[in-house]
């Protein structure tokens, strides 16, 4: 395995951890709260009850206390992908780790581009071999342009293809206000969210054929914004663009771009950026009063890479935000 790559990861990951201390010296205390019962609406019951766990970046689901739902175990696979290739940029938890176990279950081959977590990623890679498909790990940081080169290089040695990119890396630290946010955390955060986005997309064009395409996670906070993700939020805005505009640039070549804006998802992600505190309230402002699970989600990253289920769509932002009317 390289070890330069692993390097960088490994300094990135340090300095997020860092960002994420400077944040917590800044936290007020006491939490906001609502007394309503959460719907159930899915087909087995989710979690509405959050521990009051705060994680060290970028987040270790192994770690979590409450394991996010990622399995989809009522999700038939019908070979909508069989035969193809993806690769999934922060496919080794949360969001990437459903999509990476539902592809694999519709007969795609995955590759897992991630940070440092490869505890995460050895447990992602074990359940899409488990669907009988294989699983490629390459460990670094798609701020690098080199390494997503490397990554998308990787990928075609393995797969000989690649037919789906799905750009889901992010970093994410909240702040209280425009002045908590530094010249190194607004670097850290449009570098890994929408620099790391163009990167993969323009490694990964060259291979891309008729038929293929590319879905970006977006988010809420890119559709209505956030007081206290004001980078984050910024981020998503462009990825939602970049998305439009791309797929207005690439459909001449048969390749779709698409979105999906998640709202609040029980990953990794949260419990690392908000506190102890804080985080047993979160997802609780949605009608569901709970947060998505990711294995509610990946479906639709499913419909949108099937050419038999999307063929028709493009340049669309798909909102599953857990609200009416957004």
């Amino acid at each position: 395995m390289d070890k330069k790559p692993q390097a960088k990861a490994e300094a990135t990951k340090e300095k997020q951890r860092e960002l994420q201390r400077e944040q917590d010296r800044k936290e007020p205390h006491g939490k906001q709260g609502g007394d309503k019962s959460p719907p159930q609406t899915a087909a087995r019951e989710q979690p509405s009850e959050l521990p009051d766990q705060h994680l060290r970046k970028p987040g270790l689901e192994a770690e979590m206390e409450l394991k996010p739902k990622f399995y989809a175990p009522d999700y038939r696979g019908s070979g909508k992908l069989k035969g193809m290739v993806a690769l999934i940029t922060g496919g080794d938890s949360g969001i990437g780790r459903a999509v990476a176990v539902l592809y694999a279950r519709e007969g795609a081959d995955v590759a897992i581009v991630y940070l440092a977590s490869h505890q995460d990623a050895e447990e992602t890679k074990r359940h899409v071999e488990k669907e009988g498909r294989q699983c490629l790990l390459i460990p670094g940081d798609v701020k690098d342009p080199q390494f997503c080169r490397d990554a998308v290089e990787k990928t075609v040695a393995e797969f000989d293809r690649i037919d789906i990119l799905v750009n889901n890396a992010a970093f994410q630290e909240h702040a209280h206000s425009l002045e908590d946010i530094t010249d190194e955390r607004l670097d850290e955060t449009f570098k890994t969210n929408i620099y790391g986005y163009f990167y993969m997309a323009r490694a990964a064009l060259p291979h891309l054929k008729q038929g293929a395409c590319i879905i970006n996670t977006g988010s809420v906070v890119g559709l209505r914004g956030s007081e206290k993700l004001l980078d984050y939020s910024a981020t998503k805005g462009a990825i939602h663009a970049f998305t439009m505009s791309l797929a207005s640039s690439l459909i001449d070549k048969g390749i779709r771009v698409n979105a999906i804006a998640p709202g609040p998802v029980w990953t990794p992600l949260n419990p690392a950026d908000q506190s102890s505190e804080e985080i047993v309230e979160f997802g609780k402002d949605t009608v569901f009063k709970r947060p998505a699970q990711p294995e509610e989600l990946s479906p639709a990253y499913v419909f949108l890479a099937s050419p038999v289920c999307s063929s028709y769509i493009t340049g669309v932002v798909f909102p599953i935000t857990g609200t009416v009317g957004s």
